[in-house]
């Protein structure tokens, strides 16, 4: 009798858990999804299931296994596991763990440290990890949202392996729904029908997100229509309003704001007006700031348009100061106009590659002196000792040229810029080869 009060208990108990908790695979065969890392022969599913593990860390978007997989290692592990959270460990309790660990160690008893948001734990935190790694007392697991190359100590990350885990594809996920719906953890007891298309919207809805799709599921059942016969309906319409507004994957710190305006950019350069308006809207919808994306805007005009097209910056300046008056939402419109036009202007990367050319000459070459007959005489001095004797003022001549050479003597002949042959471009060539040859022909003189 008692067994059986302490059995629906637990029931009861497992029944209050949110249904991804209810739901969390608890074998590496219910895993779905991360198959580049856990399909057959594979090296994580290897350590994990031959209990091998190392010091590792797993980085990827939210909902995509992390925690599953650290639990799973527990069941599967030998050693001494240890649940780490980093928004409630402070250095004291980390010190009261890593002893204990060290005192096991020697005795030969293995220690595994899952520590979830490990990118939460400041350098300090990180450091006390660190003698504890090397030596051996602990093998730590670590989770994270965040590039851990910018986020884990530079000593703790070269001790670690890192896995990097991908976001869940909309099938990935519809598996993991299906089953919600037939698995006694989940809604396997209830009478359920989803209409066609429900579970592929929230799916799609869930943008990779085991986590997300499963919370957006049960709140469909909860609010589903329950007929006479018990049985709850879940209506298109019903996932419509529960998903009103998709929340975008876009962490403003993180990197997926980097890799959309990366995206941004090389559609612009890439000539693709509708790829760029795209990125842009998944920024702006996110709530980036608009000047955020403006500077990109003025460095693309420079960096893949150029003397191609020397409206450009102008515009692109200008777009800038409009987003900086009048700010969001009006502004998104302002924005599109200036991605459209750098996506349509003629390409040129010359300025690019001319500034990287002479960076490269003033860094690896020597720091040759300026000639001085292009040097500044401001004083006696500086005219007694030749600074400016010999400078030859293009004004004074009916050409506006002269054969003056104002590169250092190593760099006399070197070409920086090359003009391309795109858009406005095409009539500076012409004109930089005409100034050349002139200038060629004066010397000889």
């Amino acid at each position: 009798m008692i067994n059986e009060q302490l059995n629906l208990f637990e029931e009861k108990a497992n029944e209050a858990l949110p249904l991804a908790a209810r739901l969390r695979p608890k074998s590496l065969d219910e895993f779905v999804g991360q198959t580049h890392l856990l399909g057959e022969g594979k090296v994580l599913r290897r350590l994990i299931e031959e209990d091998k593990v190392t010091s590792m860390i797993f980085w990827g978007p939210p909902g995509v296994g992390k925690t599953t997989l650290a639990s799973i290692i527990a069941e599967k592990t030998k050693s001494r596991f240890i649940n780490f959270s980093a928004v409630t460990s402070g250095i004291k309790e980390i010190k009261e763990v890593m002893e204990q660990s060290e005192e096991g160690r020697k005795i030969g008893e293995r220690t595994i440290l899952f520590v979830d948001e490990i990118h939460r734990f400041n350098k300090a935190q990180q450091d006390a990890f660190l003698p504890y790694v090397e030596k051996g007392s602990i093998i730590l697991i670590g989770a994270t949202t965040e590039n851990p190359s910018f986020e884990v100590n530079a000593a703790l990350l070269s001790r670690c392996k890192v896995f990097v885990l991908q976001a869940l594809s909309s099938k990935d996920i519809e598996v993991l729904l299906n089953r919600a719906l037939t698995s006694e953890s989940g809604f396997g007891k209830q009478k359920i029908e989803a209409e066609e298309g429900a579970i592929p919207m929230i799916a799609s809805f869930a943008n990779g997100d085991a986590r997300k799709a499963l919370s957006t599921l049960e709140m469909a059942v909860l609010n589903g229509e329950v007929d006479a016969e018990g049985l709850t309906h879940i209506s298109i319409a019903s996932v419509e309003e529960i998903t009103a507004r998709k929340s975008l994957l876009y962490d403003k710190g993180g990197d997926q704001k980097y890799d959309i305006i990366s995206a941004l950019h090389k559609s612009m350069r890439n000539s693709d007006p509708d790829a760029a308006t795209y990125w842009l809207a998944r920024m702006l919808e996110a709530g980036e700031d608009p000047l955020y994306i403006a500077r990109r805007v003025i460095r693309c005009a420079s960096e893949d348009v150029g003397m191609a097209d020397t409206h450009a910056l102008p515009l692109a300046v200008a777009a800038f100061e409009a987003c900086k008056n009048i700010g969001m939402p009006e502004c998104n419109v302002i924005l599109t106009e200036a991605v459209v036009y750098m996506s349509l202007a003629p390409k040129s990367n010359a300025l690019e590659v001319a500034y990287n050319e002479a960076a490269k000459d003033a860094l690896e070459g020597i720091a040759e002196p300026v000639p001085l007959y292009i040097r500044n005489a401001p004083t006696n001095l500086m005219k007694d000792l030749g600074y400016g004797e010999g400078y030859l003022y293009a004004h004074d001549f009916e050409e506006k040229l002269t054969p003056m050479v104002c590169l250092p003597p190593s760099l006399k002949d070197k070409r920086y810029y090359r003009p391309s042959k795109q858009g406005m471009e095409a009539k500076y060539g012409p004109r930089l080869e005409a100034i050349l040859k002139w200038k060629e022909e004066h010397r000889k003189k």
